[in-house]
Order: structure tokens, then sequence, then C-alpha cells
């Protein structure tokens, strides 16, 4: 049913809750792999550049805020690969998603950024609207 899951992580608490339902949906039918979708906004990776100084050290951050996702997934032994992309989240997510024929996406209801969402609405309700799959988002 659902063996190719997209999952749209930010490494905040909400992704992370997230993680559990996509490694849950990939564990039903014994056979399905996630692709955990991480997009950089140009706010974030100024910032990233400001607070971190070089690429590699940006890259291991980066790489950290995943960490709790990846650990969900090798505990329940759901194959994942991890995508990074940069630009605006939705759009990002919903291009990614059509393009390469995904069962569902799985997103959080809430992100790490508060103050994009209340001005410009909200990640998951862009993915929701366009996505051509089902989309659940996890509160």
């Amino acid at each position: 049913m659902y063996q190719k899951i997209l999952l749209a992580a930010d490494g905040s608490e909400h992704s992370i809750r997230t993680a559990e339902r996509a490694a849950e949906l990939a564990t039903l039918q014994g056979d399905g792999e996630v692709t955990i979708i991480y997009v950089i906004d140009g706010d974030q990776s100024k910032t990233d550049v400001l607070t971190e100084g070089d690429r590699a050290t940006i890259e291991k951050r980066r790489h950290e805020r995943l960490q709790p996702i990846e650990k969900i997934m090798d505990e329940k032994k759901v194959p994942f690969t991890i995508e990074i992309r940069h630009g605006e989240a939705g759009p990002s997510i919903v291009d990614y998603a059509n393009k390469n024929g995904f069962d569902i996406v799985v997103i959080g209801s809430r992100g790490l950024n508060a103050l994009q969402e209340m001005v410009l609405g909200s990640v998951s309700h862009k993915v929701a609207k366009r996505a051509d799959c089902p989309v659940m988002i996890v509160k």
C-alpha cells in the first residue's frame, strides 16, 4: 500500500514524531522505504553561515538535526535515504514528491519556523493542497 514514503523533516520535535508514523507505515507491509527530505530555505542557510562559519561545520549541524530521525528508522529497520534540497519548503517538497511518484507524504503540522507559518501559511497545508499523492499530517 504505502511502500514509497516521503518524510518531510526539519529536525523539530514535530518531525521526530512524524518519523515514528512514517516508520510505522513502512513496516505495515514489511517492505516500505522512506525518503527523508530536508529543505533548507534561504533564511536558514544565512543563519547557518553566520552562526557556524565554515561549510564542514554547517553540514555537520544539519546532519545532527536529522540524527534522531535516522535513529528511529534504524531501530525499526526501515530502509531510508536522505534528500537535502534548497529553496522554499512547501514547493520543494511538492515538486520532489510529484516528480518521484511517492505513495504518500508524511509531514508534521508544525516545523521550526512559527513566524513563517503564521505569515505565509503552513508548509503542511501547502503540501496537502498540491501533492499528487495522499498526505498524512501528524500533530
